[in-house]
């Protein structure tokens, strides 16, 4: 057996070639190469499980990450591209599969994985992500009982955001037709996929931005819709994006995702959640024959208030003529008076023509023949002593007469004619009235002049109306005539 080499011997100062030694030594970056082409040929291809740790997304879009178990760590990379239609908002503490290869970074002498994709570990793991991105979003106020609107009672138009495909539109339309047929507009998206979640959010927040009054109608309730199937299916309306689109909606949402059983983070955000969309549809709308019988009890509830008001009323009027009298029992006392008062006028006509009667007999026994030739007899003696002398009578019918010649002549010379003998003239209205006044002339349209012999009619100067025919000249009155005192 030969003996092995001194190792003394081979150390020395200056590295030296050793006889028959064909190896010769390399530089880091020629090992790193050879460790990073075994690396890569002998895991060209791997699927880790292990728990996300130190998380973060670089401003050029790359997924950093470091997968780790109880024993060991690895450090991971997703590029721009896959880490962009990666399904679920990766944290820490999630378990996940990630599929990729290994390679080393020569840089910092380690070992990572390039992450093609990534899934989670199972419904456990994705039921825990999914309450810690409920967790999450509640502590931002997105699920508070105070940020819900009570649905219309009524709404004119509904929109509908589902696949267009399915059994989901049908049954909402078919519900909608039975209970109270609307108006419905239907925003057809993905339900479930790559970019499904997008999708929803952009329907939701499309009609949320319809201007009120635009061509196309805004809709008065919203709901989201989707048919049941697994967590899986389920999971576009647990994304954030979605569960954001859906809190911060103008319009009340309904979310009907699912069956009975299941629940999304699209329940929690939306106004109302439904078990299914048949049962959002009927919570969207009322019963229109329920309404309609609603309205005719109402009817007739009404008419039966106000005829039993008439009903009462004709009681209360009944009973209260009842208690009146009867006509004739009101006139009965006053018919009694009136015929005592009939019989007493007749007794108190006849007592009174009786007495009457009485005092004419009475009178008719003091006026005798006799008495009245006696009178007569004694009245002419008395007149016979009288001894009635004429000049008694005649000296007064005399000075009469002079008074009343000495106011014959008074009154002719006072006569207003009498003038029109001397050459004046009488100015009168058209309807003989005397004017005596040059200011009452001027207002006149026409004068009649009067003269001792006839009438002329005048226009005063600046009157534009045309002289009428001469009014027929007044005769003069007669002088008064003296009665004869004599007879």
């Amino acid at each position: 057996m030969a003996p092995l080499p001194n190792c003394d011997d081979d150390a020395g100062l200056v590295a030296r070639e050793r006889q028959g030694d064909n190896a010769q030594p390399l530089t880091i970056s020629e090992i790193s190469a050879l460790l990073k082409r075994t690396v890569e040929e002998r895991f060209g291809f791997v699927r880790l499980r292990g728990e996300l740790s130190g998380v973060k997304r670089a401003a050029s879009g790359h997924f950093y990450c470091a997968l780790k178990d109880e024993g060991a760590v690895i450090d991971g990379v997703m590029w721009k591209g896959n880490a962009a239609r990666l399904k679920f908002r990766a944290e820490d503490g999630l378990e996940v599969i990630a599929t990729g290869k290994l390679t080393t970074y020569p840089g910092r002498s380690k070992y990572q994985i390039v992450i093609d994709s990534m899934e989670l570990a199972g419904e456990g793991a994705l039921l825990a992500l999914l309450e810690k991105t409920r967790a999450r979003l509640a502590a931002e106020g997105l699920f508070d009982a105070g940020r819900k609107r009570a649905l219309p009672f009524l709404p004119r138009i509904i929109g509908v955001v589902t696949s267009p495909t399915g059994a989901v539109i049908r049954d909402i339309l078919h519900r909608l037709a039975d209970r109270f047929p609307s108006h419905v507009l239907v925003w057809p998206v993905l339900v479930q996929g790559q970019g499904a979640a997008e999708q929803v959010a952009a329907a939701v927040r499309g009609f949320s931005a319809i201007v009120p009054g635009g061509p196309v109608p805004r809709p008065d309730v919203v709901i989201v819709a989707r048919g049941g199937g697994s967590i899986e299916d389920l999971w576009s309306f647990n994304e954030e994006v979605v569960v954001r689109a859906i809190a911060e909606s103008t319009i009340p949402v309904i979310s009907a995702v699912g069956h009975e059983t299941d629940t999304t983070l699209a329940d929690f955000a939306a106004d109302r959640r439904a078990p299914t969309p048949t049962a959002a549809a009927e919570m969207a709308v009322p019963v229109r024959a329920d309404l309609v019988f609603t309205l005719n009890d109402l009817a007739a509830r009404q008419r039966r208030a106000v005829y039993r008001l008439v009903e009462l009323g004709r009681e209360r009027l009944a009973a209260r003529v009842r208690l009146l009298p009867r006509p004739e029992n009101l006139l009965a006392p006053q018919a009694q008076r009136l015929d005592e008062f009939a019989e007493r006028l007749r007794r108190a006509l006849g007592d009174r023509s009786a007495r009457g009667r009485e005092r004419l007999a009475g009178a008719a026994a003091r006026l005798s023949p006799s008495l009245l030739v006696r009178s007569a007899s004694e009245a002419q003696r008395r007149l016979d002593r009288a001894g009635l002398v004429p000049a008694l009578v005649e000296r007064p019918l005399r000075q009469g007469a002079d008074r009343v010649a000495a106011l014959a002549r008074v009154m002719s010379q006072l006569h207003p004619e009498r003038p029109l003998e001397r050459g004046y003239a009488i100015i009168r209205r058209a309807d003989g009235a005397a004017l005596t006044t040059r200011a009452d002339a001027a207002g006149e349209a026409r004068l009649v002049l009067q003269w001792r012999d006839g009438t002329l009619d005048a226009v005063p100067a600046g009157s534009t109306s045309p002289p009428l025919r001469p009014a027929p000249r007044p005769r003069p009155a007669p002088p008064p005539r003296q009665e004869d005192l004599f007879g």
